[in-house]
């Protein structure tokens, strides 16, 4: 071995011990007769001490050679400092060296190997390897490594078996976009890289391994944000044999493992709330509970009061903003310019404050007497002192304006502390939706999912109407994971298939694999999928999951390191049997 210990492991425990580190020099402190070296590596940082002497000529000279992130190994004595720091776990001693020698040499760094670098984002990507040794960049790993090895902890326990799927499948293009491979051996065919591996899954289900699990990388070639990558890893899961209640009852055991075990923090039972009730009382299927603002509907009790934009909305809904009556007409104005924006999409914002001295101002005083809006306070439930902010609208475009608000105030009001962690299963998803450009039905979640029992017989007549054993695993407005009961009847599937437009042949085309197995005895079968990246990135209170993933794309879809994508030589294409005319390097 290269080394005795590590450099986040000695203490005063350690003095008088002979011992050999090596790793990168984070800098150095020449003060003439004395030198102070910081040494780290993976698991900390140690403080050498050379002294004029004592340590002998050459070795000091060596040192003075140095510069930021040269590895280096050095030789010496455990020692106590007399100048301690308590902010290091290796604070109290220091290395006395007698021997060091230069392993490797390195360029300056294009930037600062600290904790707050001075390289922006994309230079650190540039240079990942480097930003990887920065001590926050290397903590999210190390959390990464943690999350996964307690998922396979618990799952074992679970009786769940880890399988490998493969990564070269067929393409389906009802889902999002796929990322495609060109087959050499089968000319002008292709392969395509997983969305997710749901359907093999569900195979295995048939073939009888009734517990199935896998960390598992996806790719979908969607457009990118923050909480999203073109490759993505996800907690893939399915089990046989069960009802929704049993994966509720399994996988919120799950979470509450990981969050006791990570981040110190116990739950009770988590709140279940329907979907047609999270988009009512918050306008998202992801409501975040860290605080209230609850919508609350008016539109009875403010149309045909000669206000326009209220008579002619199908919906007019508000929230109260507890004591934040005393908002300035430019506080107002700012909220009205927020909503106004293309990604908000309001109209406008009408506001009611209940001063703290019982009297009520808004702005459509016009329309509206003290007497009306003493009505609207019943309403909120307002108390003195609060502000109620109300919007208009087409019903399902409102809603998700005013989720957009209230999403706002709760930022703007420290009302959204990271480690402040709220759950809940949103449950009883509708099964399809419609899509106005296209004209037709498309699945909520995906064409495997089942509808309740009870909703089958409307598949045919009345399909919007239908609602799916699904769910999703919701924690502070993020959507952590999500899944279903899934079908596992061929007659059932095609029914679904049908209300999604497929003809026969084309769901013979796509997915005849599927339901041809499922003639050979499918049993029940349900499971989820939970994002593990966006988890990590919640343990560790951060809205990216970019760094919690060691070598990401940046939001081009391109990896600036590797310099990828990239144009392929001629004689590639032609293997592959590809032509490719004018296409010119951007």
């Amino acid at each position: 071995m290269l080394r005795t210990n590590t450099c986040g492991e000695l203490r005063l425990t350690n003095v008088s011990e002979e011992v050999v580190l090596i790793g990168w020099m984070q800098r150095m402190r020449d003060k003439g007769k004395l030198i102070w070296i910081d040494l780290r590596d993976r698991y900390g940082i140690t403080q050498l001490m050379l002294e004029e002497g004592k340590t002998s000529q050459q070795v000091i000279e060596t040192a003075r050679t140095l510069g930021r992130e040269f590895v280096i190994q050095v030789k010496g004595t455990v020692i106590e400092r007399e100048s301690k720091n308590p902010n290091n776990p290796t604070g109290e001693i220091e290395i006395e060296v007698s021997d060091l020698i230069v392993i490797n040499s390195s360029k300056l760094p294009p930037f600062t190997i600290e904790d707050e670098s001075d390289g922006g984002d994309e230079l650190r990507m540039k240079y990942r390897f480097l930003d990887l040794r920065r001590n926050p960049v290397k903590n999210n790993i190390l959390l990464r490594h943690r999350v996964n090895m307690e998922v396979r902890k618990y799952l074992d326990s679970k009786g769940f078996i880890d399988i490998e799927t493969p990564f070269l499948v067929n393409s389906t293009p009802e889902g999002a976009r796929d990322f495609v491979v060109p087959s050499r051996m089968n000319p002008g065919e292709f392969y395509a890289l997983p969305q997710s591996p749901q359907t093999l899954k569900q195979l295995l289900m048939v073939a009888g391994f009734d517990r199935y699990f896998q960390i598992v990388k996806c790719f979908r070639d969607e457009d990118l944000r923050a909480d999203r990558q073109p490759e993505f890893t996800q907690i893939d899961c399915e089990m046989s044999f069960i009802e929704q209640e049993d994966i509720l009852e399994l996988f919120e055991g799950m979470a509450n493992h990981l969050f006791k075990t990570i981040k110190g923090v116990e739950f009770g039972q988590w709140q279940r709330m329907t979907w047609a009730d999270a988009m009512k009382y918050y306008g998202s299927d992801k409501p975040d509970l860290r605080f209230g603002m609850r919508f609350v509907e008016l539109t009875e009790l403010v149309q045909n009061k000669g206000f326009k934009v209220f008579d002619e909305a199908e919906l007019v809904v508000g929230i109260c903003v507890e004591g934040c009556a005393e908002y300035s007409r430019k506080q107002t104005d700012e909220l009205t310019e927020f909503v106004k924006r293309p990604q908000v999409g309001a109209g406008g914002l009408v506001w009611v404050k209940y001063n703290t001295d019982g009297t009520l101002k808004s702005s459509v005083d016009k329309f509206y007497s003290p007497e009306d809006l003493q009505q609207w306070v019943e309403k909120f439930g307002a108390k003195k002192g609060d502000l109620m902010l109300i919007l208009s609208g087409k019903t399902l475009k409102t809603r998700k304006a005013l989720s957009e608000l209230r999403l706002e105030l709760g930022k703007r009001l420290g009302l959204r502390q990271p480690f402040d962690y709220k759950p809940l299963w949103v449950i009883d998803f509708p099964l399809l939706e419609w899509d106005e450009e296209t004209q037709r039905f498309y699945a909520m979640h995906h064409p495997f999912t089942s509808p309740k029992l009870e909703d089958v017989d409307m598949l045919e007549t009345n399909p919007g109407a239908v609602r799916a054993n699904a769910y999703d695993m919701v924690v502070n407005g993020v959507e952590i994971g999500g899944g279903s009961i899934r079908i596992h009847d061929r007659a059932l599937q095609l029914r679904m298939f049908k209300a999604l437009g497929f003809t026969p042949e084309k769901a013979q085309e796509q997915f005849g694999f599927l339901m041809n197995a499922f003639e050979f005895g499918a049993p029940p079968h349900g499971g989820l999928a939970l994002g593990f990246d966006r988890l990590n990135a919640m343990f560790g209170g951060q809205d990216s999951i970019r760094d919690f993933i060691a070598f990401p794309k940046n939001n081009s879809g391109r990896d600036v390191m590797l310099d990828a994508p990239s144009l392929l030589q001629k004689e590639q294409l032609d293997e592959l049997n590809i032509a490719l005319k004018n296409i010119e390097k951007q």
